[in-house]
């Protein structure tokens, strides 16, 4: 049981978000409680905004007041928090770079093409490009990075599964086995179940929703 009496990080989410299911991964995984407060994009909240003006999820409000504002940092931050299956070691900093960078401006590009005035088969090809060398390297391993879930896996993989809603058809016929086991695997577990709860947006005022997401795992 936690303590209620001692405050916990303020981390302000957005469910589909990639970026906040990164960190929500991480959050997760290292066992520590965090107030949620989940967020209407449509109406962020002042409080949020004064914490990091630049207006995107994920922001974790520390009870010292530190923000961390970025969602590899709040990774980072958390696992260095704790990290028993130790994702700090599994990770590939180039990696996820290539996902951070190009990957995620086709990614935009080939889910709305009518916003970026784009062809989105153009930006689907480019994408798939990066798959498959994601492909390719999960011959050798079912992770990224070895034998066990990692680092760069719960980072990248919330924006393969994004990719791969678009056109989920297309998707699945892609020769892509590796991948898509990979992502299967994750979207299927209890850790990715559990990030993935659904709350209402916060409100100031309302009752904090402190969460623990890895508490009750049955495979801990």
């Amino acid at each position: 049981m936690s303590d209620r009496s001692v405050p916990a990080p303020i981390l302000y989410s957005f469910r589909r978000c990639p970026y906040a299911m990164r960190a929500r991964l991480a959050l997760a995984v290292s066992g520590l409680e965090v107030e949620l407060r989940e967020v209407k994009l449509s109406a962020k909240p002042d409080a949020m905004l004064a914490a990091s003006p630049k207006g995107t999820v994920p922001v974790l409000v520390l009870p010292n007041g530190t923000v961390i504002d970025q969602s590899i940092d709040i990774m980072r931050w958390a696992l260095t928090q704790h990290d028993p299956e130790d994702w700090l070691s599994r990770n590939d900093p180039a990696l996820v770079a290539a996902n951070d960078g190009a990957f995620k401006h086709d990614l935009d590009l080939y889910k709305y093409p009518d916003r970026h005035g784009t062809h989105a088969e153009t930006h689907r090809a480019s994408g798939l490009a990066f798959l498959l060398e994601i492909e390719q390297r999960l011959a050798g391993s079912i992770y990224l990075c070895g034998p066990a879930r990692g680092f760069a896996d719960a980072a990248i993989i919330p924006f393969v599964r994004q990719f791969a809603a678009v056109d989920p058809t297309w998707f699945a016929m892609q020769p892509l086995p590796n991948l898509q086991n990979w992502l299967s695997s994750y979207l299927t577990s209890y850790l990715f179940g559990a990030i993935m709860m659904r709350v209402p947006p916060w409100r100031p005022g309302d009752a904090p929703v402190r969460v623990c997401w890895q508490a009750s795992d049955p495979d801990r």
